[in-house]
């Protein structure tokens, strides 16, 4: 990990929250290789043991947060609560769920009660 080119960017996080590096580093790299993010920020989040992130999807004005997790981590409202909170209430957040197949699942969380698109 130490010898990828992204990891001076994460370095900081992923010594200070070593049971969240493999997520941290697996959802940057696939929100700036894969799907090609701009202005890709990382974002400290103490409160919830590890970095998120802030970008844009190419071609869109709309700046996004992703918080990266692993699918054997436990999380809660109030996990998520802290999240927001740290992220300054965006009206989204989403979830970068990791595996170690290299597998990641992104789910959309909302705070309250949000209708769903039709």
């Amino acid at each position: 990990m130490d010898s990828h080119p992204s990891f001076a960017v994460l370095s900081p996080f992923v010594s200070k929250y070593p049971r969240a590096a493999g997520s941290i580093f697996q959802a940057y790299n696939d929100l700036l290789l894969a799907q090609q993010w701009k202005d890709l920020e990382v974002i400290d989040l103490p409160k919830c043991s590890r970095c998120g992130f802030r970008g844009r999807k190419p071609e869109t004005d709309a700046v996004l947060a992703v918080i990266p997790c692993s699918l054997s981590e436990s999380i809660s409202l109030s996990w998520l609560q802290s999240a927001f909170d740290e992220l300054e209430r965006p009206p989204e957040v989403y979830v970068a769920i990791t595996v170690e197949d290299s597998s990641i699942v992104y789910y959309k969380v909302s705070p309250g009660i949000v209708k769903p698109p039709l």
